[in-house]
């Protein structure tokens, strides 16, 4: 098994332009550590920064939407698109936002049958539609999840989460990206 973080080398924050090493380095702050898929496209600075900018925009809504439930997306859609390195980060992510130690390892290993409550359901479940066959996504799909409750503006977010973590699920599988180990224990001790 190899060390390497991507198939195509990385980027360390401090060889980054100024404003990405700015932004990364806030998440740092954060975290603690640098996550690794802003490493491997860092040498890409315009798509690393339109990534940034289109993740900052779905994921850091207020409104519609919580936090958990938009790291839910991710973790099902990923788990479903076998994405290892958004399943281990976004499932520390969750396990953090909903305090759970367990449930991303549930999403993420059958999303078509972990139990949820009705609400979490039907996101994941319009997740999946849009993530297995986008093509034959349709009307029955959006009636059933405002039949669950969810708002026009609520079906848009997990319908471009799902969309944008598609790609980033890819480019994972592309560069063979590897997990920060940071990542494995985060959410799962007390702090």
């Amino acid at each position: 098994m190899s060390d390497e973080v991507s198939r195509f080398g990385v980027v360390e924050p401090e060889a980054l332009p100024d404003d990405l090493r700015e932004r990364i380095g806030a998440i740092a702050g954060k975290s603690g550590f640098v996550p690794n898929i802003f490493r491997a496209l860092g040498h890409r600075p315009a798509e690393l920064r339109a990534f940034l900018d289109y993740h900052d925009a779905l994921m850091d809504k207020s409104d519609g939407l919580t936090k958990a439930e938009r790291e839910l997306v991710v973790v099902a859609t990923s788990g479903a698109n076998h994405c290892t390195y958004c399943v281990v980060a976004h499932g520390a992510i969750l396990r953090v936002r909903t305090k759970d130690p367990e449930l991303a390892d549930r999403v993420s290993s059958n999303p078509w049958q972990v139990e949820l409550d009705e609400r979490g359901r039907a996101i994941v479940d319009l997740a999946l539609a849009l993530a297995h066959d986008s093509a034959a996504f349709g009307e029955a799909e959006l009636a059933d999840a405002r039949e669950a409750g969810l708002t026009d503006d609520e079906i848009w977010d997990v319908g471009a989460i799902t969309a944008l973590f598609a790609m980033s699920n890819r480019l994972a599988h592309l560069t063979a990206l590897r997990p920060n180990p940071e990542f494995f224990l985060m959410g799962r001790l007390p702090r």
